[in-house]
Formats: C-alpha cells, structure tokens, sequence
C-alpha cells in the first residue's frame, strides 16, 4: 500500500514529507467531557509501505506508550520512506481506570471488527480498524503482561508466513512464538484485510520496565529497516539471535500458599527442575512448583501469594534452549549500553 499521493486519515490530508498530531472523536464520559483516540502520522518524502504502532489496547499494559513517545521523537525516523501511524492510547477509558478492560469490563482486544452501533469497545474497534489499520500494510501491536505478571521480551505472530516471519526476525529479541490468531483480536482483523501484524509482549501491567522499553523502540526501528522506512545503521554490537519456538506451556500452582521462586524470567529449566516452593504462613513447603517441559521461562507471575491451579511461570521450548539464554543475556548486554545513550539525548 505504497502511497504516492496525498493520504487521508478522518477526514484529513497529510501531505509528503508532513507530520500531523490528531485526535479522533469517539465518545463522552458521563462527566460530559469528550474521550479522542490520539493518533501520530508522519509521512515520508520518498515513498514506501505504511506502518501502525499502537499501544495501550490493553489498558493497563503502560510499556508501549512510552515506547511510542521514544519512537516519534527520536532522530532516526527523520528520514523515514512511507507513512508511519502510530496511536499510544487505544483503550484510554481502560488507562483512566487503570485497567485491562473497557467500564463495560469487556475486552477490547476480543472486540474486532466491532461496529459502528455496537458495544462501546465494539465501537472503538471499529474506529481504529477503520482509519488506522486498514490503511496499513503492515502492524506492530504493544503489549505487556497481565497485573502481577512479567513477560520475557517477545514476538508473537503468524510465524508460518514468511514474510511476517522475516519481520519478526528483523525485531531483535531472542523469543519468537508462533501464535495463532484468536477470535476478535486486532491480529485477526488485520490479517482479514490483508495487513500483517507483530504482537510484541513485554513487561508487566501498570509498570514502565527500561529493558522491555528500549527493546521494543529498538525493536521497531529494526522492523522499519527491514521494510526499506529507514536505513540501515553501522553497528559494532553482536546482533541477537531469534530462536523460534513453536510450543508454550504454563506451570500452575499445585496447592494454595505462599511462593519462594527458585527460577526467574529467561532462565533455561529442564524436565522435572524445581521453579518455586509453597509454604504455609508458618514458612514450612507444602508443596514444590516442578517444570513440566524444557525450556526458557518467557512469562512469570510476580506476586507471591497463589491458590491452588494458577498460572505461575510460562514456559517455551526450544530445540537449543542454551542459545536462546546466551542471547538473551546479549540483549541484556546491548540494551544496557545503547539504553543509556538512548536516554540520555532525549532527555
């Protein structure tokens, strides 16, 4: 979808080589005071595709929005080809009330397509499906995990594509999880339409985490030289190397208690390891948390109190789960140094 004219965006133009900072009506709160989806495009003087970043479809998954106010400031994008649209705050009712949900408590990101006179998360699906998306070749879609829960920086996505695949290669984090596409997500909308999205999962609700952050601004711009938006630049970093893994599984609490973690997020356990014990009040081990499977901890809950059958620790497999631990230290490693720098001019 490159654009070699004028593009429009509800009911504005945005010319070639302009940037424009709107905000989309699309309701009230009862407090009469009027709620806009924000919404950032800036376009390029030299064609190329166009790219959506959104944040925040999830309420309480902050990380992105501060990914998205690094992204637009930074010096990198000055030379961008094509069109980039980026929206840090979908769900804003859900950020006000600092929750995963819309007031209705239903689920935005089991909304899509929605429609015009549907549900009020239905309506704002529609919205932004209908002036963002679509007018998109290609997404990146922020998230981060659940309230008390951390992800392991990650990419999820269509991995059985191979263009998508080769996009989530080009983002630089160590896990890549084939995903499928779930009923009423942004993902499956946009793959309706033809628009071919990035789920990037990291960190955790109602928290801002500098590695997840930088690794996902780093993690976009990497996308966008792999799209020809931007070029490529000279690096003296090892790169990091993504390990696909096809298969994840959760470990859940075996007894009500009180947790002593033994493992932590982008450790490699094997068959049979002890993650976590749980104890009674009195400190005495009622019962251990044991792996299931090989693999690398990808998610983890953060909180140490658990009953009985909760999802405590997110496991992937790897066929060399060694190389993905040594690249997961190495992202660690780059983010600590280019973090810094990073940080430091925008500040």
């Amino acid at each position: 979808m490159i654009m070699s004219g004028d593009f429009t965006i509800a009911g504005e133009t945005v010319p070639k080589g302009e940037t424009r900072k709107l905000e989309i009506p699309f309701g009230r709160l009862y407090t009469d005071i009027d709620m806009h989806l924000p919404v950032y495009i800036k376009r390029g003087k030299r064609e190329g595709p166009t790219l959506f970043v959104t944040a925040t479809v999830h309420g309480d998954e902050l990380n992105g929005i501060e990914i998205i106010s690094r992204l637009i400031k930074s010096k990198r994008i000055a030379p961008l080809k094509g069109t980039l649209i980026a929206v840090p705050l979908v769900n804003a009712y859900g950020v006000l009330n600092q929750s995963r949900y819309l007031p209705d408590r239903r689920d935005l990101n089991r909304s899509f397509p929605g429609s015009k006179k549907g549900s009020l998360a239905g309506r704002i699906a529609n919205l932004l499906l209908d002036e963002v998306v679509s007018k998109c070749d290609y997404g990146i879609d922020l998230h981060t995990g659940a309230i008390h829960r951390s992800n392991l920086p990650q990419i999820r996505a269509n991995l059985e594509d191979d263009e998508t695949l080769r996009l989530a290669k080009s983002f630089g984090v160590p896990v890549l999880l084939n995903s499928e596409l779930r009923d009423g997500s942004l993902r499956e909308a946009a793959n309706e339409i033809g628009t071919k999205v990035l789920l990037y999962e990291a960190g955790e609700a109602l928290r801002f985490d500098e590695l997840s952050i930088y690794s996902g601004y780093r993690g976009i711009l990497n996308v966008m030289v792999e799209l020809g938006m931007l070029s490529k630049r000279k690096t003296s970093k090892a790169s990091v190397e993504p390990f696909v893994a096809k298969h994840s599984a959760w470990m859940r609490a075996t007894t009500s208690g009180i947790v002593t973690n033994k493992k932590r997020l982008g450790d490699y356990v094997t068959k049979g390891e002890i993650l976590a014990y749980i104890k009674d009040p009195f400190g005495e081990i009622i019962d251990k948390v044991t792996a299931k499977v090989e693999g690398i901890i990808i998610g983890q809950q953060n909180i140490p109190l658990v009953h009985e059958g909760e999802a405590m620790f997110h496991i992937a497999y790897f066929k060399t789960p060694d190389d993905v631990v040594e690249n997961i230290e190495l992202l660690q490693d780059n983010i600590a140094i280019e973090g810094q720098q990073s940080r430091e001019t925008l500040i």
